[in-house]
């Protein structure tokens, strides 16, 4: 094996669910390490545009394998995972003989990258968990049943844990999960939350003609499944419209999913077809246009343990371009949103319909809660705030306290820090 050159730090970050650069999160973390004088190499999945086995961007050496992709069994995620670990570990051993690594740092899910990152463990390669999602919860959301695999992803979960020396959590959510269910010390788990780059999202003009015709449009962003409730976003729209009219308010929804052709069979089911633009999978350009002409930008997600606890990307997007959000009440939801969102009685599509129409009579409030929104994102929530959280996080894995020591100090003489260290103590609530 390669044995570490000078004193660069070198890291292989590994992601499956998503290529990148596609998975912003992602590749916002590895951009930012690069910048930071580390070297940087990715393992991803190939997907969509994303088909090169290897390429260099932006100082990050991305390396990228075939993955077949699960159908809606449980068994199909099961030989998903199994591709994917094969190609992760035939990777994971080109990228230390050609660059060397001295930290594994593994993105869920699925918790099974711990497998690649035991075996180069016993090389003294450290090993950083990037908690991305609740395995468990996301199983028991997308089955509706616990069960044998649901015990087995709890018994993955608790290694990936055990073998981590940091874990980097979403929100304070993720962070009690760690320590309460992961058994790991609070002082390891440093929360980093996924906020948007400023600089990527673009404030832009209006344009008048994505609204279809219509006064109002609602625009939606994210993955179409079950969990994400777009079924109860349709429902509420019917709500909507029957009581305005048609040509009231257009709904723009982005994304792709499992669900999308259900999501449109149910829509023309109500007989909305007119009311409604499925754009999938859609290019920047054209997401940031819908989001800027949008009115009121909604979160459809329905309740269940995954989504209460789970941090969703697309509601600090929404905020950040100065958008009025409505979403239903959800624990993290509203820790993010706060003032920028009204909030509907979970699952209740009618209460949706109510709190989306309030919103259109109100120009004034929806300019309050857009200003609001942006405001937060700008002094709590963007990208900036969550670079020295992750920098500390590497410090504390290479035994590097000097950054960890000088936010402190500024706490304990009144200057402002870029941002808050977000260990120790374990907080009641989410963001404070």
């Amino acid at each position: 094996m390669t044995a570490s050159i000078g004193n660069k730090r070198r890291v292989l970050i590994i992601v499956e669910n998503l290529p990148v650069p596609f998975d912003r999160r992602v590749w916002a973390e590895a951009t930012t390490l690069a910048s930071a004088g580390y070297e940087v190499s990715v393992i991803s999945p190939m997907m969509g545009d994303a088909t090169a086995p290897y390429e260099m961007l932006d100082n990050v050496h991305i390396y990228r394998h075939p993955l077949r992709e699960a159908d809606a069994s449980a068994f199909g995620y099961l030989r998903e995972y199994a591709s994917a670990l094969f190609w992760q570990y035939r990777l994971a051993l080109k990228v230390r003989r050609e660059r060397g690594f001295d930290v594994i740092h593994a993105c869920n899910p699925p918790d099974l990258i711990f497998l690649v990152a035991a075996f180069f463990k016993i090389f003294g390669v450290k090993f950083i968990f990037d908690h991305h999602d609740l395995c468990p919860e996301l199983y028991e959301a997308k089955f509706n049943k616990r069960g044998l695999f649901w015990r087995f992803l709890k018994v993955v979960e608790k290694a990936t844990f055990a073998l981590a020396d940091v874990t980097i959590a979403t929100n304070h959510s993720y962070k009690r999960i760690a320590v309460e269910r992961g058994g790991m010390a609070s002082e390891r788990v440093f929360v980093v939350r996924s906020g948007p780059r400023l600089e990527k999202l673009e404030i832009r003009p209006p344009r008048q003609e994505l609204k279809k015709g219509a006064k109002f449009l609602i625009g939606y962003v994210g993955v179409i499944g079950e969990q994400e409730g777009v079924d109860l976003l349709i429902e509420a729209a019917a709500h909507l419209l029957q009581r305005r009219g048609k040509d009231s308010a257009h709904f723009a929804i982005i994304g792709d999913g499992p669900a999308l052709e259900t999501a449109k069979r149910l829509v023309a089911e109500n007989k909305l077809e007119d009311a409604f633009t499925f754009t999938g999978r859609a290019s920047d350009d054209l997401l940031l246009d819908l989001l800027n002409t949008a009115d009121v930008c909604v979160n459809s997600d329905r309740w269940s343990e995954m989504n209460d606890k789970s941090t969703m990307n697309k509601i600090m997007e929404y905020m950040a371009l100065r958008k009025p959000i409505v979403q239903f009440d959800l624990y993290e939801g509203r820790q993010s949103a706060r003032d920028a969102s009204l909030y509907a009685a979970p699952d209740n599509a009618a209460d949706f319909a109510e709190k989306i129409g309030y919103l259109l009579d109100r120009p004034e409030e929806r300019e309050r809660m857009g200003r609001v929104g942006r405001e937060r994102i700008e002094n709590r929530l963007s990208w900036v705030h969550s670079v020295p959280v992750l920098l500390a996080a590497y410090d504390r894995v290479f035994g590097n306290t000097a950054r960890l020591k000088l936010e402190a100090g500024k706490e304990r003489t009144g200057s402002k820090p870029q941002a808050q260290i977000e260990t120790g103590p374990l907080s009641v609530g989410g963001e404070k």
